[in-house]
């Protein structure tokens, strides 16, 4: 029996959860509910009202309780949950009670892990819990709740089951070869990898926009001092969150900030001006800059338009080269001196902007660009299933080379007992997706990732 119970502050309410065989003997020794009632007779999905009382009588809190009987609650036990005002010294005093009557400490995960090892939900399911419990956009949020749902999983046994359908004759033919079925069992086996192949390309495929909208997109701003970095930063955070000045230099290490485009989070980070300097400082931010350029998924190279373009601003489209890249031309509001046909602009990106980032014009047409430059409008999560966990994909990943070994094991007319060993290793890629055949140590990994109390 367990329960869990996270500590990080004064809230409202305050929650102790208990699952396990006994978690009812031990809320009968600290709950004095206002109608008192057997257990046998007690609902599961009610509440009751009363108060958490220690061993003298003396009331510790008032409190709901919920009472979620087995098999039908998250973890498939009894469960309950001390529904208690969430001030600290409350919520510590009556997990305290809990332990002292013979309830242990939860682990992180605790409650998830049980839901998977008594078969509520597969490891692929837990998994999205996480996904959902930290998602940083609408879209994330929704891909762990489509995978929590179990569509991941019901195409990975669609999948499992159009293998298993053409196996029963692989092992007839390799247990009774006194039957001929060995040429109607080829071209089943051929059949059969083609169309696995192929849904296991898709979702492998599938795994760039979910990397993108679980990890978000990397974007770096770069550009000369006083170029309006910061000034862009501000704008599309709509709040100063970086210093604006008219020295150069301002700004000698990186500000890094989230905001949403499209339901995707965009990892903004401002850098420090890229240009010959002199201090010591500086020099380390410019060279970190630069790091961090090669790094992005998207570079936006920011100029100021009202001055003409310079070695060092050469140099800095030298960076954006080969790399999805935004041209601002900032401060739209003045005299423009650079022209946004200019073959050197060109030359690194046919996506090329006028702005003002002071007077915040444009904004959104740089959010247009983004969508259209990643295709964030393309990604259908209402149709498409996409993968978000790189086990999930690596997984799959060594499904597509055992489809391809098994491949090759039929073109080169190897028996039948050889092929089977390849298609059984992409059974296997799967049911460790769906945690059928997964380690203590991978499950264990998996689930030290989760907050205490989920």
């Amino acid at each position: 029996m367990r329960q869990s119970l996270r500590l990080l502050g004064i809230g409202g309410i305050g929650i102790i959860r208990m699952s396990g065989e006994n978690c009812f003997d031990v809320l009968e020794k600290i709950f004095v509910p206002k109608k008192k009632q057997p257990i046998e007779e007690i609902k599961g999905y009610t509440m009751k009202y009363g108060h958490i009382a220690d061993s003298t009588g003396s009331v510790v809190d008032e409190v709901l309780v919920s009472y979620f009987k087995a098999p039908k609650s998250y973890t498939t036990e009894n469960m309950c949950e001390i529904n208690s005002h969430g001030g600290n010294v409350v919520v510590k005093k009556i997990l305290e009670l809990c332990l002292s009557n013979g309830a242990d400490l939860a682990e992180p995960g605790e409650f998830t892990k049980r839901a998977f090892l008594n078969g509520r939900i597969d490891l692929l399911q837990a998994e999205s819990v996480i996904d959902v419990i930290n998602a940083k956009s609408e879209k994330e949020a929704k891909t762990g709740i489509k995978q929590l749902e179990g569509f991941l999983s019901e195409k990975i046994a669609e999948i499992k089951k159009e293998i298993m359908d053409v196996m029963v004759n692989i092992d007839v033919s390799i247990d009774y070869p006194e039957y001929d079925v060995d040429e109607v069992t080829s071209k089943q086996i051929t059949d059969m990898l083609d169309s696995v192949g192929k849904k296991l390309t898709k979702l492998e495929k599938s795994f760039d926009n979910g990397k993108i909208i679980k990890e978000g997109i990397k974007t770096a701003i770069i550009g000369r001092p006083n170029a309006g970095k910061s000034s862009l930063l501000n704008a599309i955070l709509k709040e100063n969150r970086a210093i604006v000045t008219e020295y150069e230099g301002t700004t000698r290490d990186t500000i890094e900030e989230f905001v949403t485009v499209n339901g995707i989070p965009l990892k903004l980070i401002d850098t420090a001006g890229i240009r010959k300097a002199n201090d010591e400082v500086e020099k380390i931010g410019i060279e970190k800059s630069k790091e961090i350029a090669n790094e992005a998924d998207l570079i936006i190279a920011i100029f100021d338009a009202s001055k003409e373009l310079t070695q060092e601003d050469l140099e800095i489209l030298n960076l954006a080269k080969n790399k999805k890249t935004i041209i601002i031309l900032n401060k739209m509001d003045l005299e423009s001196k650079i022209d946004e046909n200019d073959e050197r602009l060109k030359a690194v990106s046919n996506s090329i902007l006028k702005i003002s980032a002071l007077k915040k014009q444009g904004i959104e047409e740089l959010y247009d660009e983004i969508s259209n430059l990643f295709e964030l409008n393309e990604i259908n999560l209402d149709q498409d299933i996409v993968i978000t966990n790189v086990r999930h994909k690596n997984l799959i990943e060594k499904a597509l080379e055992s489809v391809k070994k098994a491949k090759e094991t039929m073109e080169n007319k190897m028996p039948l007992d050889i092929i089977a060993i390849f298609i059984k290793d992409i059974l296997e890629d799967l049911a460790n997706i769906t945690g059928e055949i997964v380690t203590d140590d991978i499950i264990d990994e998996i689930f030290s990732k989760f907050c205490l109390g989920k």
